[in-house]
C-alpha cells in the first residue's frame, strides 16, 4: 500500500488539466504506468484519486458484497458513479473530466491533498472551508476515532 504524504496547491487551465507538483509526483512514480481511477468522494464536494493497486483493493471489497441485496446494489452504483481512468501524461499533467470538474467545483486553484492510499483533490475554496469547518470538532473527532486502547480493557 502507498502512503502519501503532503498537501500540495496547484494551478487548473481551462481545459481541467492539473500539473502535479513534482514532490507528489515522485511519490506517485510506482502507480504512474498503471494509471488511475478518479472518482467523486462519497462525504465531501472533492474527488479522489486511487492508484489502480488501490482501486482493485477497494472493488475486492466491493465484489465480496451479496448482489441479491437491494442496498449493496444501490451502494455500488452510486460509488461507481461517474469513475473514470485517468493517467498522468508525458508533461506531468492530470486531466480532470467536465463532469467530475462540476461535482466538485473545481476552479482555477486547487488542493491535492493525501488521505493515506489515496489523494483527494479538492477546489481550494471548499477545501479551505472544510478545513476551517472540522477545526472545532477536530479533537473530540480524533479522541472518538483514535482514542480506544489497543487492548482497552477498561483500566484507563
Amino acid at each position: 500500500m502507498n502512503s502519501f504524504i503532503g498537501t500540495y496547491e496547484c494551478k487548473a487551465d481551462a481545459k481541467g488539466r492539473l500539473m502535479i507538483p513534482a514532490v507528489l509526483k515522485k511519490q506517485l512514480s510506482s502507480a504512474l504506468q498503471d494509471g488511475f481511477v478518479l472518482k467523486r468522494a462519497v462525504f465531501q464536494p472533492c474527488l479522489e484519486l486511487y492508484p489502480m493497486s488501490e482501486w482493485n483493493k477497494m472493488m475486492e471489497k466491493l465484489n465480496k458484497l451479496n448482489r441479491f441485496k437491494k442496498k449493496n446494489n444501490d451502494f455500488i452504483r452510486r460509488f461507481t458513479a461517474g469513475v473514470k481512468i485517468v493517467e498522468v501524461d508525458s508533461a506531468g499533467r492530470l486531466l480532470i473530466p467536465k463532469d467530475l470538474i462540476s461535482f466538485s467545483g473545481i476552479s482555477k486553484e486547487v488542493v491535492l491533498a493525501s488521505a493515506v492510499n489515496i489523494l483527494e483533490i479538492w477546489d481550494k475554496n471548499k477545501y479551505e472551508q472544510a478545513i476551517d469547518d472540522a477545526a472545532s470538532d477536530f479533537a473530540d473527532l480524533a479522541e472518538d476515532v483514535m482514542g480506544q486502547d489497543e487492548d482497552d480493557n477498561g483500566l484507563s
